[in-house]
């Protein structure tokens, strides 16, 4: 009663911004009463249910950083992933393998702070959960409270994986189960090579899915699988499927925000640049364009002009300002505030002319 007392007289602007701060707000939640769902807040995992019984697609996208985030809220995403995907992408690395835990957590902790809207996942980074169920629910409760997401996704199905994913969930944690091309097993794979393209990797997908459904994951992702191989685990399980490199048969699907965006295209990435991926766009065009044209105007001069220097002197304060210098014996400094008043009271004339003709 006392924290109710409390919480009535916080003012309604830090109301806001608690409310905020809280990612996992149920619907009809007992503190709020029964308010129905709006279009600004948290998807919620009941959400995720319904559109799975409707057969509604999920969309999921990754994030990385505060502006992709905006983006994927912009564009209304249910999901936002915070892959280790970041490894690559972002850092440069050629696996997923070489980013750490508090890497990560910088990541999700700049999406949590752009994506109000998503579902926020974060990944669990190789070399933190899988010695054992406690080192798994330690890393996930970071990834909630100092990360700032709603849900973990965590991948392979080995024994071990499945343990974890069991514990993480009875810790009372979302989890998402990722199966078939689990890039953090490259040592294992050989490599990023697809999965379930013979009958007994198939089976394995299909089972390996199924054990994650029953640890209590409430969705798992299949990666690079034949389509047939997807379909059979979509219509296997009770949960939705999330595909990426694995055909139109899966419940919802996953892309990589640069990979979808066209971001990568220097030789150096494009083989990080899956082959399964749409390109719905050619942003690195775009970029290489503005940045050849701001180097180019700085060369020449003409940037920044008159248009882009918005903070100005009357003449009575640069003759004052002329003044104290020359006292100061900066003769030359002086002059060239002299000349760059001048200069600019000159370019500002000329597009003063140019614009009213």
């Amino acid at each position: 009663m006392a924290f109710l007392t409390k919480l009535s007289k916080i003012s309604p602007l830090a109301r806001v911004c608690l409310s905020r701060c809280m990612s996992h707000v149920p619907e009809n939640t007992v503190y709020g009463g029964p308010t129905p769902q709006t279009a600004d807040r948290r998807v919620t995992l009941n959400q995720l249910k319904q559109k799975y019984k409707k057969g509604e697609p999920i969309t999921v996208v990754t994030a990385y950083d505060y502006p992709s985030a905006v983006h994927l809220d912009i564009a209304g995403i249910d999901i936002c992933l915070v892959g280790d995907s970041a490894s690559m992408v972002v850092h440069g690395h050629d696996t997923t393998l070489p980013i750490s835990l508090e890497e990560m957590l910088v990541h999700c902790r700049a999406v949590a702070r752009g994506a109000k809207r998503p579902l926020l996942v974060g990944d669990l980074p190789f070399g933190t959960y899988e010695t054992s169920t406690s080192q798994a629910v330690d890393t996930a409760v970071k990834v909630l409270r100092e990360g700032g997401m709603d849900a973990i996704k965590l991948e392979g199905g080995s024994p071990s994986r499945i343990t974890a994913a069991k514990a993480i969930v009875e810790a009372g944690i979302a989890v998402i189960g990722h199966v078939g091309l689990t890039p953090q097993a490259i040592s294992v794979l050989g490599g990023f090579r697809p999965q379930g393209k013979n009958v007994s990797s198939a089976i394995k997908v299909v089972e390996t899915a199924m054990a994650l459904q029953e640890a209590g994951c409430f969705s798992v992702v299949l990666e690079c699988v034949p389509a047939p191989v997807a379909a059979a685990a979509t219509s296997a399980l009770r949960i939705p499927t999330i595909g990426i490199g694995a055909g139109p048969f899966c419940s919802g699907q996953v892309l990589v925000y640069h990979d979808l965006l066209g971001m990568l295209q220097h030789p150096h990435h494009a083989k990080v640049t899956p082959k399964f991926c749409k390109q719905y766009a050619c942003v690195v065009d775009v970029i290489k364009k503005a940045l050849s044209e701001y180097k180019e105007e700085v060369n020449n001069g003409s940037f920044p002009g008159p248009s882009h220097t918005p903070y100005k002197m009357n003449p009575d304060d640069v003759n004052g300002f002329f003044n104290e210098l020359e006292k100061l014996g900066l003769n030359k400094a002086a002059s060239a505030a002299t000349a760059a008043a001048e200069k600019m009271n000159t370019a500002q004339r000329q597009d003063t002319e140019t614009s009213q003709k």
